[in-house]
C-alpha cells in the first residue's frame, strides 16, 4: 500500500509539475498549457514494465509493486489532466476551487464505481449465459463512467473502481466456459485498443508535424528529448527522496520496505515507461477552447508526448532486460510457493469432499479409488515441491506421464484433423472435439 500509494499519487503530482514547470521556462507554454502536458506524462504504461518482468521472473514483491503503481496512476494522472484542460478550455483557474474539486472528484468517482459494480454484481449473479455476460464485463467500465461524468465527477476513477470491484467477486459469478471464454476476448480486445492508440496517433502525427513547420526538426526533438529527461529524472528523484527519508524518520518504514536493497530500487526507477493511457489522453484534447479559439499548442503537446512514450519504450524498455541481468536480479519463486500451496489445499479439499461423497448411491468404488489416486498424486507432487532436499522421484513420474499424455493427445488431434480432411465430419465438431483435448492437454501442468 505504501509503496504504490507513493508512486501514484506522490510521483504522478510531482513528475506533473516538474514537467510544467520545465515546459513553462524552457519550452514556452503558458502554465495551463504546461500542466496538462505535464498530467499527459506522468502515469507509467501498465503492460510493458509487468511484461518484463514476468518474462525475466523479477522478485514477486518488485512486480507488484510495478503493477500496482502502473493501475493505479492513471486515475491520479487523469484527474489532474482534466482540471488542466478545463483550466485552458474556461480560460479561469483557482486553485482553492481545484483542491476541492479534485477531493470531491475523487470520492465521488470512487462512490459511484462501487455503487456501479454493486449492481453489476447482483446482475450478472443470476446470469448464465457467456455471451451476455462477457459483453458486460467489456462494458463495466462504461457503466461505471457515463454517470460519474454526469455527475460532474472522474469518471476515471469509477472506471478503475468498477475494475477493481468486479476484479475481486468475478470469480464466484462465473462459470468456467464464461471464464475461458472470456480470457480470449480479453487478451484480443487489448490487443486491438492499443494497437488502434498507436495507428490513430501514427495517421495524425504527419498532419501535427506539418502544423509545427515553424519549429525546427531540432528544437522538436530537444523538446521531446528535455521532458523525457524530466520524466525519468523525477522518477529517479522520488525513489531516492523515499528510500532515504521515511526510513530516517522512522523504523517502521525500514521493517515494512517490501523493495529491500537498492537494486530492486534501481530497476523499479528504471521501469517508468510510458503508454496507452497517455496517448489517449492526448488524442482526447480539445480542439477549441469555451472562447471559439484552437487550444494552445495542442500539436506540440501531442508531438511531445508521442516523443516521451517513444524514447520511454525504446530506451528504458529495450534496456530494461539487460540492466535486470547485471543487477543479478532474480524471482524469488515466491509465485510458484504460492500456486504450489493453493493446489495443495485444492486437492485435499478436493479429497475432503470425496470421503463425504462416497456414501452416496451414485458414487462407484472403483470411480472414488480413481479419485483418490489422482488427488492424492496431485498433493504429493506438489508437496515435494516445498521439500529441496527430496528426490525428484514425484515430479519425474509426473513429468513422464505428462509427455505421454501428451503424445496420446497429439494422436487424438491428428486423427480428428484427419476426419475433417476426409470430409467425414465437418469443421463445427472438429472444433468441439479439438477444444476438449486441447482443454486435456492444459489440465496436464496441474
Amino acid at each position: 500500500m505504501g509503496p504504490i500509494s507513493a508512486l501514484a499519487i506522490g510521483l504522478v503530482l510531482m513528475t506533473t509539475v516538474a514537467v510544467a514547470a520545465v515546459a513553462h521556462e524552457s519550452i514556452g507554454l503558458d502554465w495551463p498549457t504546461s500542466f496538462v502536458l505535464g498530467a499527459l506524462v506522468a502515469p507509467t504504461d501498465p503492460t510493458a514494465a509487468t511484461s518484463i518482468a514476468k518474462r525475466l521472473g523479477l522478485p514477486r514483491r518488485l512486480s507488484a509493486v510495478i503493477e500496482g503503481e502502473s493501475l493505479v496512476n492513471d486515475g491520479t494522472a487523469l484527474v489532474a489532466y482534466r482540471f488542466a484542460v478545463v483550466a485552458v478550455v474556461s480560460g479561469s483557474f483557482s486553485l482553492a476551487d481545484a483542491a476541492g474539486r479534485f477531493v470531491l472528484n475523487v470520492a465521488g468517482g470512487v462512490a459511484i464505481g462501487l455503487a456501479v459494480g454493486y449492481l453489476i454484481r447482483q446482475l450478472r449473479r443470476r446470469l448464465d449465459n457467456p455471451p451476455v455476460e462477457i459483453t458486460i464485463a467489456l462494458l463495466s467500465g462504461y457503466f461505471g463512467y457515463l454517470p460519474a461524468q454526469a455527475a460532474g465527477v472522474s469518471g476515471v476513477l469509477a472506471a478503475v473502481t468498477v475494475g477493481i470491484y468486479m476484479g475481486w467477486h468475478t470469480p464466484e459469478l462465473t462459470t468456467p466456459q464464461t471464464r475461458l471464454q472470456g480470457q480470449g476476448v480479453w487478451e484480443i480486445a487489448f490487443l486491438l485498443l492499443n494497437g488502434l492508440l498507436f495507428a490513430l496517433v501514427g495517421l495524425q502525427l504527419p498532419g501535427i508535424v506539418d502544423r509545427l513547420s515553424g519549429r525546427s526538426t531540432a528544437e522538436l526533438v530537444g523538446d521531446a528529448a528535455l521532458v523525457t529527461g524530466v520524466v525519468v529524472g523525477a522518477r529517479f528523484l522520488w525513489i531516492i527522496a523515499t528510500a532515504i527519508i521515511p526510513p530516517a524518520l522512522s523504523g517502521w518504514f525500514r521493517d515494512h520496505d517490501p523493495l529491500i536493497g537498492w537494486r530492486a530500487k534501481t530497476v523499479l526507477a528504471w521501469s517508468g515507461m510510458r503508454g496507452a493511457v497517455s496517448l489517449a489522453a492526448a488524442l482526447a484534447i480539445p480542439l477549441t477552447t469555451d472562447a471559439g479559439a484552437g487550444f494552445p499548442d495542442r500539436d506540440l503537446i501531442i508531438f511531445i508526448t508521442f516523443g516521451v512514450i517513444l524514447a520511454t519504450l525504446v530506451v528504458q524498455g529495450l534496456t530494461l532486460p539487460a540492466l535486470i541481468q547485471v543487477l543479478g536480479l532474480e524471482d524469488d519463486g515466491l509465485a510458484e510457493k504460492e500456486e504450489a500451496k493453493a493446489r495443495i489445499h485444492a486437492a485435499e479439499a478436493a479429497l475432503a469432499r470425496l470421503e463425504e461423497l462416497v456414501e452416496e448411491d451414485w458414487v462407484r468404488e472403483d470411480t472414488a479409488e480413481r479419485m483418490r489416486g489422482l488427488y492424492g498424486f496431485r498433493r504429493d507432487r506438489f508437496s515435494s515441491r516445498f521439500d529441496p532436499d527430496g528426490d525428484g522421484t514425484v515430479e519425474g513420474r509426473s513429468l513422464d506421464y505428462q509427455r505421454l499424455r501428451r503424445e496420446l493427445l497429439d494422436a487424438e488431434r491428428d486423427a480428428v484433423v484427419e476426419l475433417r480432411r476426409t470430409g467425414r465430419i465437418d469443421d463445427d465438431v472438429m472444433r468441439r472435439v479439438v477444444r476438449d483435448l486441447d482443454l486435456e492437454d492444459a489440465r496436464l501442468d496441474v
